[in-house]
């Protein structure tokens, strides 16, 4: 073993020991190449009696010219993030094509309400390609600073730059094909739970000035204008406060439908099925049957196992979303440069819509 204050050895070392080339002692630990099992286990031994643990990995890194490490940037809080099924999903796609580089993946938690925060904490890092991960404004202010470093970005739709390599959909075209099958079951008094129209985004009623200045490449905004390309400018749409998440569909459902049955929307389309399954929790604690009384729909495609109910949803197949994102960054690192490309998207019929009760 090492003694406390002795240098470290080294490959050569162990190549010394074992009586071999340094090349043959690198074979060995990178199994990269044929070692007649003899030479290989003299290899090993010679490490063990040196306590040699492997080859030093910022060397190699330096070596390859790789720092070792795509940096992932994900909005808001990581507790948020690990909550929303279709995040992890997209994460977990990401993950397993860089596991073929093989490289790390460094999260980065981006604070909402201050995307500039994000800029000292790239700076200190090493990083071989950044990935915005359905992260943040479309004019986003870590572009120039990743920019000017050579590194490479890569993103969901947002930020929208041409120096950003996209994996996107048409989230407008999308949310409206959502948004005309809840037509075409007859319903006319639909209203929508979007999330957040910005990083300031406070929960209720969106204002139309609010929609007008919007930058139209934050997923949100788009689907909010796919709604009204449906169901006109009127039709109402209320946001939550905190993104994605199952308090605020239960939150905003319940402002929606606990009203006369008058008043009351005969269908909910959400923008994700997180806020969609928060609807119909609000819409069952207040008597309504899903979808006899009220239809819901969502957006994203994932898998809620505790709920009682298959959404009808527009699956955006997060985990082949970023298997897609994963495979562009391992060519950039390859040396080609991808372009930006579109994402599949499919309407997936389920159990939470039906005709209105009126055209029952």
């Amino acid at each position: 073993m090492v003694a406390h204050g002795q240098a470290r050895p080294t490959l050569r070392d162990v190549a010394d020991r074992a009586g071999v080339s340094v090349s043959t002692a690198s074979l060995v630990f990178s199994g990269k190449g044929p070692v007649a099992t003899a030479t290989a286990e003299r290899v090993r031994a010679a490490a063990d009696e040196l306590g040699f643990t492997g080859p030093n990995p910022l060397a190699s890194s330096l070596r390859q010219g790789r720092a070792g490490a795509v940096g992932v940037l994900v909005e808001g809080r990581l507790q948020a993030a690990f909550r929303d099924p279709f995040a992890v999903a997209v994460l977990d796609g990401l993950a397993e094509e860089l596991e073929r580089v093989p490289t790390g993946m460094l999260l980065l938690a981006q604070p909402s309400d201050d995307v500039e925060a994000v800029v000292p904490q790239l700076a200190g890092l090493a990083l071989d390609a950044v990935v915005f991960s359905l992260c943040g404004p479309g004019d986003h202010p870590a572009v120039d600073h990743l920019a000017a470093r050579g590194i490479p970005m890569f993103s969901t739709g947002v930020p929208a730059d041409r120096r950003v390599t996209q994996v996107r959909i048409d989230e407008r075209a999308a949310f409206a094909e959502v948004s005309r099958h809840v037509r075409a079951l007859g319903h006319r008094r639909v209203a929508s739970v979007a999330m957040p129209l910005g990083p300031m985004g406070e929960p209720g009623p969106i204002r139309e000035e609010r929609v007008r200045e919007a930058d139209v490449q934050i997923p949100s905004i788009g689907r909010v204008l796919g709604f009204r390309d449906v169901f006109g400018p009127g039709a109402p749409v209320v946001q939550t406060g905190d993104g994605s998440s199952v308090e605020g569909g239960i939150a905003l459902g319940r402002a929606l439908l606990d009203v006369p049955a008058a008043e009351r929307p005969t269908a909910i389309v959400a923008q994700s099925d997180v806020i969609a399954a928060g609807v119909i929790v609000a819409a069952e604690e207040l008597g309504l049957q899903v979808p006899a009384d009220v239809s819901v729909t969502g957006f994203d495609g994932v898998d809620l196992p505790w709920l009682p109910h298959r959404i009808t949803t527009m699956d955006q197949q997060g985990r082949e979303r970023g298997r897609l994102i994963g495979t562009l960054v391992r060519r950039r690192l390859d040396g080609t440069r991808p372009r930006s490309t579109n994402s599949p998207v499919a309407l997936r019929a389920g159990t939470t819509t039906a005709p209105p009760p009126e055209a029952g």
